[in-house]
């Protein structure tokens, strides 16, 4: 009974317990993908869900579900639309499900700014790469770029605004 108490008249704290747990998530999904270029759904699912909470929490919660929905559907097709353009894959479904989470957690107006992001510092990346003579295999795992999109993001509409 306290606790349920503490945590409804304490809301800073349940801010921070919120964050604590997307930094948390994104920064092991982050780990994995540099490692396997796979962003596992044993992580990214259980991120969509706390998305959706925190965006309940806020009272932003159709707002979380668009986002979820148009962050995993709009890097499908992009993901698809490249395979049948190029023949190879260029995006995995991890990289939906992680920008899903994203929508989740930003909701739908948040969704250009993780993009936005991820994609600067995903090219930064890659030049950094092109210039470090060693040989390209042509693969950088996207994963992270989202990670720190979603998290800025996140940061920018929730906590410092």
């Amino acid at each position: 009974m306290v606790s349920a108490w503490f945590y409804a008249y304490n809301p800073p704290m349940v801010l921070f317990l919120f964050a604590s747990v997307l930094l948390g998530g994104l920064v092991a999904l982050s780990v994995i993908d540099f490692r396997t270029m796979i962003l596992p759904d044993v992580l990214t699912l259980p991120l969509i869900g706390l998305g959706l909470a925190f965006a309940y929490w806020q009272d932003v919660f159709l707002n979380g579900i668009i986002g979820a929905v148009i962050g995993y559907s709009g890097l499908v097709a992009l993901e698809l639309a490249y395979k049948k353009f190029r023949g190879v894959d260029g995006l995995g479904r991890g990289d939906a499900k992680l920008l899903a989470a994203g929508g989740a957690w930003c909701g739908w107006a948040g969704l250009p700014f993780i993009l936005l992001i991820a994609s600067a510092f995903g090219l930064v990346h890659a030049l950094f790469l092109s210039r470090s003579g060693e040989p390209a295999d042509n693969k950088l795992p996207f994963g992270p770029h989202l990670a720190l999109g979603i998290f800025l993001s996140w940061l920018a509409l929730f906590v410092l605004s």
